[in-house]
């Protein structure tokens, strides 16, 4: 199934941005550092052309660091693009955006040209928790759930530096799938969008194959090893898993839908370890594969289009029908 989640406040956002955007200096993106091309928008990446940028790896310290230190070099080598890794909760790390964002716009500080920046991301990545570390206060509402933040908001940091908060965003239609499976996986998605156990699924059929001693080691499958785990079926990892959890139904059947909201869990909280969903090899292979896919349907929508169109065509009569031939 496609995941897709875009509620109506979501249209709102793309105005102010739309608006907000042109009196802006630098526009800070924060990404998810377990999915850094995944949770990077399209869209904004439109509304905000022009604009130097800094791409925020958040939650770091959940990250895979190799593929962390992979992802940064990706963004870095883009045009007027920095990036920077941090946990939003740390003071100190936070305090690396106010320097990155004179780096990126130098022209502007001081009262009379006060840095004007815009902070935005998908829902759920730590923006409201970036911006209360960055303040000393609770400047913005925090949560687990996707979509806390409905206004937009200006923030003081300093008498020349501004920040405006937007609520957090996807974007209309996701035409990478494992986009939507690994934003579900992180909590970006409302629960009503996705069914959990399929997303549960796709989430261990990567983690198998690439983080396999993280589930052994959590889940305690002793009796599994990283070659084993790899060669099973993702349904039977996930009855495994719900078995050793006591997800249990009558006579000994697995809810495998408990043992789908275990998995999740367990990974948004870190506990499974250090892990990143997406390299950005892997991302930019979706992502081609996805346009390809985008691509075909827009022609095969337009083919469809221009038929139903067509005016019908009078068959040819004959002498033998009583009327005149097409030839006469």
């Amino acid at each position: 199934m496609a995941i897709q989640w875009f509620p109506g406040h979501m249209y709102s956002t793309q105005k102010a941005i739309t608006e907000r955007v042109k009196d802006i200096d630098v526009v800070i993106e924060l990404l998810d550092a377990r999915l850094p091309g995944s949770s990077a928008n399209p869209m904004l990446a439109e509304l905000t052309a022009g604009r130097p940028t800094l791409k925020v790896l958040n939650k770091q310290d959940l990250a895979d660091p190799a593929r962390t230190e992979a992802w940064l070099a990706h963004y870095n080598a883009l045009p007027d693009t920095r990036a920077i890794s941090l946990d939003a909760s740390l003071t100190m790390p936070a305090q690396r955006i106010v320097r990155a964002c004179h780096e990126l716009s130098p022209n502007r500080g001081g009262m009379a040209k006060p840095m004007r920046v815009l902070i935005c991301g998908i829902p759920n990545v730590g923006k409201s928790t970036l911006i209360n570390t960055l303040t000393g206060g609770r400047k913005a509402k925090t949560g687990d759930e996707a979509g806390i933040t409905k206004l937009e908001q200006r923030i003081t940091l300093a008498d020349d530096f501004y920040l405006w908060d937007t609520p957090g965003m996807l974007w209309p239609r996701i035409i990478v799938p494992k986009s939507g499976y690994n934003l579900a996986a992180s909590g970006a998605v409302g629960r009503n969008a996705f069914d959990e156990e399929e997303v549960a699924l796709e989430l261990l059929d990567y983690l198998k194959a690439n983080y396999a001693e993280g589930l052994v080691t959590r889940f305690k499958l002793v009796e599994l090893d990283a070659a084993t785990m790899a060669a099973m079926k993702d349904e039977e990892v996930l009855d495994t898993i719900g078995r050793k959890r006591g997800a249990l139904l009558g006579k000994g059947k697995v809810n495998l839908q408990k043992a789908a909201e275990i998995v999740m869990h367990e990974f948004r909280a870190g506990n499974l370890g250090r892990i990143t969903l997406e390299t950005p090899e892997e991302f930019a292979q979706w992502l081609a594969a996805g346009q390809r896919a985008d691509a075909e349907r827009a022609a095969k929508k337009a083919a469809r289009g221009k038929k139903g169109k067509q005016k019908p065509v009078a068959p040819e009569t004959t002498e033998a029908d009583g009327n005149p031939s097409a030839d006469e």
